[in-house]
């Protein structure tokens, strides 16, 4: 009885051990070759754009929904020149533009190129989902609420867009990693190094200061 005591549980702790290993090989594999393939999908959004950078709010005004273009940033983790990718969803030519020194009330949905959401406060586009985007489809709801932050306060990438956007508009933005969390990820560790971001950005209004 002793014996097949300590047989079953030897074949227990090797099921146990099995489970583990494939769990963490499905992790790795997950993330295989993941600066080329981030570095890829930034390429591929980039050469959609033609070549369109914008560098001023009336140029942002003037691009149509839809069309995809390029914000320029050197702000963020390299020296070098780094653009933001944006897609208008709505546009709103009679809204407020936010100050870098500004707050921002704003719904946002935060997708790794895999389509994972690694943050937000609505169910909106992901990184996936780069045909016909409307809001008919995805928009917050009244079980959302929105947050805010400050311009300055955030990734480049974002810092970058919200100072071209104006309130009521909603955009997706395609960030390459040297303007988000650059080579190592965030801090909570859902955001894997070298990763591009992709998100649903909602500019609902500018957080006037109470004073």
């Amino acid at each position: 009885m002793k014996r097949i005591r300590k047989i079953l549980c030897s074949l227990l702790s090797l099921t146990a051990l099995l489970f583990a290993s494939c769990e963490e090989v499905q992790e790795v594999g997950k993330y295989d070759n993941w600066q080329a393939r981030n570095e890829a999908f930034i390429d591929s959004i980039a050469r959609e754009t033609g070549g369109l950078i914008i560098d001023s709010e009336e140029k942002a005004a003037a691009v149509e929904v839809g069309r995809l273009f390029a914000i320029a940033t050197t702000s963020g983790t390299t020296s070098s020149d780094q653009y933001v990718y944006c897609k208008k969803i709505t546009a709103n030519p009679n809204g407020r533009r936010p100050l870098y020194t500004e707050s921002v009330s704003v719904y946002y949905y935060g997708t790794l190129i895999t389509g994972d959401l690694f943050n937000g406060n609505f169910t909106g586009y992901s990184a996936l989902e780069q045909g016909t985007l409307n809001t008919t489809g995805k928009a917050p709801t009244k079980f959302d609420a929105p947050n805010e932050f400050e311009v300055s306060g955030v990734i480049a990438g974002w810092t970058a867009a919200l100072q071209l956007m104006k309130t009521g508009e909603r955009w997706m933005l395609y960030i390459p990693y040297q303007s988000g969390y650059g080579t190592g990820g965030n801090s909570s560790g859902n955001i894997p190094g070298y990763s591009a971001l992709t998100f649903d950005l909602d500019l609902v209004e500018v957080v006037e200061d109470e004073d």
